[in-house]
C-alpha cells in the first residue's frame, strides 16, 4: 500500500524514519504595519496571537498566530516558556515578521508573489459556510481578488490582507 493518497511524478514512496515527528509548523509573511495586519488576522479572520518575539538588536518582531477554537484556549499555557514550546510544536501557524520602521514609510510595500515575477501565491482558510463568510467580509470592507460568483470556480473566493497577500477562502464540503 502506498503512503500517498494520489500519484504524481517525483513522490518518494519510502518515508525516511528520520522524518517521523516532523511537523509543518508555519508560513511566514513579511508585514509593513503590525497594527493593521494584526487587526485583520485577529478581527477579520478570527486568529489568536499565541506568541510575540521581539529582537531589538535586529530591529524586528515576530508574531505567531493560530486558528484556535474557543474551546481550546484553555489548553494554552500561561507560562511564556511552555507557550513557546506549544507554538513551535503545533501545525499550521502563521508567522508575521515586522521589520521596524516600515510602517512609517508611505512608499514601502512587499511583493505578494501574484504579479511578475510570480512566486508565492496564497494562504488558505477553510470556513464552515463560504457565502456567509464572504458576506461578512463584504460588510467589513475586505478587499476581494475573486468572489465565489466570479470566474468558473464558484466554490472559492480570494481576499487580500492589508499587505496585499492573497487568502483563499473555501468550505471543505464544497471542494469535492
Amino acid at each position: 500500500m502506498s503512503r500517498h493518497f494520489e500519484s504524481a511524478p517525483g513522490l518518494c514512496e519510502n518515508r525516511d524514519p528520520a522524518t517521523e515527528g516532523f511537523v509543518f509548523n508555519q508560513t511566514m509573511l513579511r508585514i509593513k504595519d503590525p497594527k493593521a495586519t494584526l487587526d485583520f488576522y485577529t478581527r477579520v479572520m478570527g486568529m489568536t496571537l499565541v506568541k510575540k518575539l521581539d529582537f531589538p538588536a535586529g530591529k524586528f518582531s515576530l508574531y505567531f498566530l493560530a486558528a484556535v477554537d474557543s474551546n481550546a484556549l484553555d489548553s494554552w499555557s500561561d507560562d511564556p516558556v511552555e507557550r513557546t514550546h506549544q507554538t513551535f510544536g503545533r501545525p499550521a501557524m502563521l508567522e508575521l515578521t515586522h521589520n521596524w520602521g516600515t510602517e512609517d514609510d508611505p512608499e514601502f510595500s512587499y511583493h505578494n508573489g501574484n504579479e511578475d515575477p510570480r512566486g508565492f501565491g496564497h494562504i488558505g482558510f477553510a470556513v464552515p459556510d463560504l457565502e456567509a463568510a464572504c458576506a461578512r467580509f463584504e460588510e467589513l470592507g475586505v478587499s476581494f481578488v475573486k468572489r465565489p460568483q466570479d470566474g468558473k470556480m464558484h466554490n472559492i473566493a480570494f481576499i487580500r490582507d492589508p499587505d496585499g497577500y492573497w487568502i483563499e477562502i473555501f468550505a471543505p464540503g464544497g471542494m469535492a
